[in-house]
């Protein structure tokens, strides 16, 4: 008898957790999620998505996007977005969005994915209203560039504030106006945004818009250096080497061309290349400086190439070898004459 009394009783509960409405199932989803039960939350998420809630269908999809509690599946994540989208759901729309655009969980599809783009731009959501901006700036189509990257920045997207910064530094679809491109950067700066604090930091290595600074560029870039960011990284280092804006520090220039060559900066590669060729803030090792210029050169850094060159030429860190010299100094030749066009 027990046994029989704890199946009717396991029966009743599962009835009743079946009868739980969508909001219920989705307050549920919340609490395990919170108590990071994945599987537990996608499966009540779910049950809200299959009685039609455009939430529920929304989380569902964002649960295939991302693999979190299933295996990652972006078509099954475009079905349940687009079941979502079909009700209104304006960031279920925006999403599809990027997935036709992309072409990522379905077929790419252009003028699909602008449609569903403007249902939720037209509705106010930033994102979709910043993608617009971004597919009209690649269409150089400048004047509704301009137009939706503004209505999105208005409402504090950050990724905006930097492509108004871009576009009024390039002059699309307004006057040029270094002044203004500065603002927007320092406001995408603000908000931690790596590549507009750099171009701060660009602004006044070069005096762009602003007196010419090199303490001032060193700060920028030091920001963006330290959050990972390769560029600055490199930049870093070459005001290392130089003394602009620091104290000339040969191993402290080493040590941010490392950090950006790691991640795969090919002005970087060779610069540290050249390090190790002069012995400038690291011990003095032709094999490594080949090492590195090899990596740049491979990648068609003319610069590197000619260094490569050299280093067969003279015995650097390789044999010498004048046949694989003059075929690292042809490929030099080739690439620069491809990076003068």
């Amino acid at each position: 008898m027990k046994k029989i009394f704890l199946t009717v009783v396991a029966i009743t509960v599962c009835s009743v957790a079946m009868a739980q409405s969508a909001k219920e199932c989705l307050e549920k989803a919340k609490e395990c999620f919170n108590s990071n039960k994945i599987p537990e939350a996608v499966q009540w998420v779910r049950k809200g998505a299959e009685q039609g809630d455009a939430e529920g269908q929304f989380y569902l999809a964002a649960c295939y996007e991302r693999g979190n509690g299933v295996p990652q599946d972006f078509a099954e994540a475009a079905k349940w977005y687009r079941k979502a989208a079909d009700q209104g759901h304006v960031y279920a729309q925006s999403a599809l969005g990027s997935y036709y655009y992309a072409g990522c969980g379905v077929e790419k599809n252009i003028t699909e994915a602008l449609n569903l783009m403007l249902k939720a731009a037209d509705k106010g959501f930033p994102q979709a209203q910043y993608n617009l901006g971004v597919y009209y700036m690649e269409t150089s189509n400048y004047d509704e560039a301009l137009k939706w990257t503004k209505k999105a920045a208005d409402q504090g997207y950050v990724n905006a504030y930097y492509n108004m910064a871009c576009l009024y530094d390039q002059g699309h679809g307004v006057t040029p106006d270094l002044t203004e491109a500065l603002k927007w950067y320092r406001m995408a700066a603000a908000q931690g945004h790596l590549m507009a604090i750099h171009n701060i930091g660009s602004f006044y290595l070069n005096g762009k818009g602003v007196t010419q600074d090199h303490t001032e560029a060193v700060k920028w870039f030091r920001k963006a250096a330290e959050q990972g960011f390769p560029e600055s990284q490199f930049n870093l280092g070459v005001s290392y080497e130089t003394g602009d804006g620091v104290t000339q520090d040969y191993a402290e220039a080493a040590k941010w061309y490392r950090k950006a060559a790691d991640q795969g900066h090919i002005f970087a590669q060779n610069n540290l290349g050249m390090c190790y060729k002069q012995g400038h803030g690291v011990p003095q090792d032709f094999a490594e400086a080949v090492k590195w210029f090899r990596l740049a050169a491979e990648r068609g850094l003319s610069i590197a190439q000619g260094n490569m060159g050299n280093c067969y030429k003279n015995g650097e860190g390789v044999p010498k070898n004048q046949a694989e010299a003059e075929k690292w100094y042809r490929l030099a030749d080739q690439s620069r004459a491809r990076e003068r066009k």
